[in-house]
């Protein structure tokens, strides 16, 4: 892909969208958005789908000009995905840089909402847990378990913010660029947690804003068990991790 750097005045925000078999997802996604948000363009970040996504993202890009693809060869988790696509944010001149699921599951109705937040804040996080926020389509365990993991990582890291699970997110590039990027660690649940983590503890200002998670429309949910007790365990050793 070929890249031409642009000022942040230009290209105000971009929104990374990692995928892998998503192609059902995809298009519609990409147009919910940019219908949704007439300034802001989308990086696809594919990670070599078996199902033909990276291609399809490719057609949606050569009539879209606002849709960008990032092809990477294979599965590494999502929080890899997210560093190659804020790296690539970053280089290109983005001011914002927002991530978001791409099975529908973050509605792209609160993309403006989150946008306008930004002017006030830092950090801008699509939050479950406050007034206003929720979900559709959980059955009580999973609600325990997402309420209860982002109280376990609040409650360890001291951290005041409602939803540390969640992936919908506003970044300014000034957190990007100061929070190290290439010294993360996590990259599967637990990668939200420590961005928010590291965010904080540069003092930059944090905002939640509500949304309602609705579970993904097409396809089968990627969250497992083993992924969930991966990531309580990797929230002590964000604790004990030298990031100041």
């Amino acid at each position: 892909m070929t890249e031409n750097p642009a000022a942040p005045s230009r290209r105000r925000a971009l929104v990374c969208l990692p995928t892998y078999d998503e192609k059902e997802n995809v298009g519609p996604m990409t147009d919910a958005i940019l219908a949704a948000t007439p300034d802001v363009d989308i990086l696809v970040i594919d990670d070599n789908s078996p199902d033909g996504t990276g291609k399809l993202a490719d057609a949606i890009a050569a009539r879209e000009p606002r849709v960008k693809v990032l092809h990477r060869a294979g599965k590494e988790g999502l929080g890899k995905a997210y560093l190659a696509g804020f790296d690539w944010a970053l280089r290109q001149g983005y001011a914002l840089v927002l991530e978001m699921d791409a099975d529908f599951s973050h509605d792209p109705k609160y993309l403006p909402g989150m946008l306008e937040a930004s002017k006030e804040a830092d950090l801008v996080l699509g939050s479950r847990n406050i007034e206003g926020g929720g979900t559709v389509n959980w059955g009580i365990i999973r609600k325990i378990i997402s309420r209860g993991g982002s109280l376990y990582a609040r409650t360890i890291l001291g951290l005041p913010v409602r939803d540390l699970t969640g992936g919908f997110k506003c970044f300014r590039r000034e957190v990007l660029e100061a929070i190290d990027l290439g010294s993360v660690e996590c990259t599967g649940y637990a990668f939200q947690i420590e961005l928010t983590y590291r965010t904080v503890r540069r003092g930059f200002r944090v905002k939640e804003i509500p949304i309602v998670f609705v579970d993904r429309r097409v396809g089968h949910s990627k969250m497992s068990k083993r992924i969930v007790v991966e990531a309580l365990r990797k929230v002590w050793s964000i604790r004990r991790s030298n990031f100041r």
